[in-house]
């Protein structure tokens, strides 16, 4: 296989990857980015959280998720456990957001 041909395999994933990511946002609250990883989920929990010495760290818990990987064979996973010494994103994904804005025509439909 030429670097051509895993280059242009890689793209197919990706926007393969895309596709599916657009067709299950809106079934999800959340949108949680850890620095290895992108989640869509419904239940999260943040808990900051601290060593022996000082440092500070983020547990992150989350159930019925969507993890943005293509190399991983099944994106849904049930529980999901993060612990990680980076920042961590959690938006709540609001129903606008995902609604194609109308062009503003009479006689367009909403």
């Amino acid at each position: 296989m030429s670097s051509e041909d895993l280059e242009k395999y890689e793209a197919e994933m990706e926007l393969q990857l895309y596709r599916e990511y657009r067709d299950v946002v809106g079934l999800f609250s959340y949108v949680v980015e850890t620095e290895r990883r992108f989640y869509l989920t419904n239940h999260v929990d943040l808990q900051p959280r601290s060593t022996e010495n000082g440092e500070m760290y983020f547990e992150v818990t989350m159930q019925d998720a969507w993890v943005w990987d293509m190399y991983r064979p099944a994106r849904f996973v049930k529980n999901v456990r993060v612990v990680t010494f980076k920042d961590v994103n959690v938006e709540e994904i609001t129903k606008s957001d995902l609604e194609v804005p109308s062009t503003g025509r009479p006689d367009s439909e909403d």
